[in-house]
């Protein structure tokens, strides 16, 4: 599994597990819904800045959602 399927993975599971649609996550994070939707897909590689506003409005840490669980 390549690092956006599991980066994707992890952001659809602690979005869902704090109740947030995509679109709520990306009002949050100041992107789009649909990159929102692209990153959950694992079709694209997001910039360092984008996996930590990502984490902050998640509430983990970055590492957090690299990890392979």
């Amino acid at each position: 599994m390549d690092l956006a399927t599991i980066l994707g993975r992890n952001v659809r599971e602690h979005r869902k597990r704090l109740g947030l649609s995509q679109e709520q996550l990306a009002l949050e994070t100041e992107m789009k819904r649909s990159y929102i939707s692209d990153l959950e897909r694992g079709t694209r590689n997001p910039s360092v800045k984008a996996i930590e506003r990502l984490a902050i409005a998640l509430g983990v840490e970055p590492w957090r959602l690299l990890e392979l669980t």
